[in-house]
């Protein structure tokens, strides 16, 4: 698996998520869509196919095989940091 970007927003993001003129529902969505963008850019990485090409087969096939390395090397394997 390819290494992970910086998952979560950078403070100049979450600056602007927070200044948008959103509701608290709103805003946390935002962030959940952006923080799910970079995942699927390495999920589409990985899979070597563009991102609107992906399937969810191909989705869930790349959480498993995370999880998977999770498992057997440890907590620091895998690209999800949580």
């Amino acid at each position: 698996m390819s290494s992970a970007p910086d998952q979560y927003l950078s403070p100049e993001e979450s600056a602007d998520v927070e200044a948008a003129l959103l509701t608290s529902s709103e805003k946390f969505l935002t962030r959940l869509t952006i923080s799910s963008q970079r995942l699927l850019k390495v999920i589409a990485s990985d899979a070597q196919v563009a991102i609107e090409d992906l399937t969810h087969q191909q989705i869930i096939q790349w959480f498993e095989n995370d999880s998977k390395a999770k498992r057997e090397q440890g907590s620091d394997a895998g690209t999800l940091r949580w």
